[in-house]
């Protein structure tokens, strides 16, 4: 039943109306406090990151509460939108978390790539597997959440990865020069990359339910689950990140360390890109 507002009155939708709304204003309110002591601080110190953290902070809670927004209106469509919905989350993941990779040649073909590769490939056996209900509700939500942390995952193997190539430029060359094949002479810094990308996870798995007690078992739990199946869950949705988040790593640091090299198998200049342009500027440009 729709809502018509009297003449004069704003209508007002009804999730908006429910109390906990107001509730969790409060507590934005209250982490947004917490984030300005944070940003008081940089400011004071003269780091200079006051810009990026409260870009980034306002960013998120606006991002996140279209989500909201949107899953809401999500769970009323057919399942088949939800992979047009996933599928659209790769591809912006992938624009961002080439902006790590600045400079390298093919970042964001190799980020999206990696990224459909990883965490599609995980979700799809997931939900093969019964894992992931496959419902809206279900899909959208965790397949988010896995391509978020592949999304990281990815974005600390191009920022490695193109660490190591620029400090240890001359000795590259050096091995090219006297016959080295491209992918031996880059081959300790693609492993350097990949175990450097997956230190988050495997930290994570380490103190699961010691030191990092997840969101998901608390709020299972809470909300009058099982708590044994809680903590199986978990701990299989943190087994679908680690999946996802080793696959696209290793599958970036493979084919970034192809594009490194031009035909002649010499070391190309990571040369940085313009100012960072519009996801929809680019794809104009493409156009």
């Amino acid at each position: 039943m729709i809502a018509v507002a009297a003449p004069g009155q704003v209508s007002v939708p009804p999730q908006l109306r429910d109390p906990v709304v107001v509730d969790g204003l409060v507590q934005v309110a209250a982490a947004s406090g917490l984030a300005a002591v944070v940003l008081a601080v940089s400011y004071a110190r003269e780091i200079g990151i006051e810009r990026d953290l409260g870009g980034a902070f306002i960013r998120g809670f606006v991002q996140v509460l279209a989500m909201g927004a949107l899953i809401g209106f999500l769970f009323s469509i057919p399942l088949a939108f939800s992979g047009v919905v996933l599928a659209a989350m790769v591809g912006y993941a992938a624009w961002e978390s080439r902006k790590r990779g600045d400079g390298v040649p093919g970042a964001f073909r190799v980020s999206l790539l990696s990224l459909y590769v990883g965490a599609g490939v995980v979700i799809v056996t997931m939900v093969a597997a019964g894992a992931i209900a496959a419902t809206v509700r279900n899909l959208v939500p965790v397949g988010g959440m896995i391509i978020a942390n592949a999304m990281k995952t990815n974005s600390l193997a191009l920022d490695r990865f193109k660490g190591e190539i620029e400090s240890n430029r001359s000795e590259i060359e050096a091995l090219l020069a006297v016959g080295v094949p491209p992918e031996s002479a880059v081959a300790e810094y693609v492993t350097r990359s990949v175990h450097a990308s997956l230190i988050p996870v495997v930290d994570a798995m380490r103190t699961l339910g010691l030191v990092y007690i997840p969101g998901m078992m608390a709020g299972m739990i809470l909300g009058g689950a099982n708590p044994i199946y809680a903590a199986e869950y978990q701990f299989v949705i943190m087994g679908m990140i680690f999946a996802a988040g080793g696959l696209t790593s290793m599958t970036t640091s493979l084919l970034v360390s192809r594009h490194a090299f031009t035909d002649a198998a010499q070391l190309r200049r990571f040369e940085p890109s313009d100012p960072t342009p519009t996801l929809l500027g680019a794809i104009r440009a493409r156009l």
